[in-house]
């Protein structure tokens, strides 16, 4: 096949599949990561908005910290006796999957919570996709053909053209 055959044929292939919605991933603490200094994660959180499907990844010293998710009350009390998870690795780099919506707490042992480390948050379903608004005096919708038959049509010329070009 020749090349502008392949670019178009990939071209018409790009615009006939249709767009996935991705989880996003979170690195927590930002540039600083899961640290005890350098990050209030209370204000890290504030302007966030978790939904079902995303993660986390925590980066962090493994010599020093660790990622333990607990209970509100063990969260409040930066109690890391008998935790909910340990997603401790061993390498600080450890990654959590958000998929659940509910309420998720997590707290670093070795009394660095009381320091700071720890961040809560609400992981929710995603909102809807927005509405197409009204509009006036439309052109009527275009068809299944244009839409779909078409560019097919085309790619199979395209391709065709392409075996047609080889055999001669």
């Amino acid at each position: 096949m020749k090349l502008p055959t392949l670019l178009m044929c990939a071209v018409m292939l790009v615009f006939m599949v249709p767009p996935q919605v991705s989880a996003k991933r979170y690195i927590v603490g930002g540039t600083f990561g899961w640290a005890s200094s350098g990050v209030n994660f209370t204000v890290w959180v504030s302007d966030k908005h978790f939904y079902l499907g995303d993660w986390l990844f925590f980066v962090y010293d493994r010599h020093q910290n660790n990622v333990l998710e607990v209970n509100k009350t063990n969260y409040e009390n930066c109690n890391a006796e008998h935790p909910k998870a340990n997603w401790t690795t061993g390498a600080g780099r450890d990654v959590v999957p958000l998929n659940q919506t509910r309420h998720y707490y997590f707290i670093s042992g070795n009394g660095f919570c009381y320091g700071g480390m720890k961040l809560a948050i609400n992981v929710v379903k995603p909102p809807p996709p927005p509405s197409a608004s009204p509009v006036k005096n439309a052109a009527p919708p275009t068809s299944y053909r244009t839409n779909f038959v078409l560019p097919i049509a085309f790619a199979i010329g395209a391709v065709w053209d392409s075996f047609l070009s080889v055999l001669v």
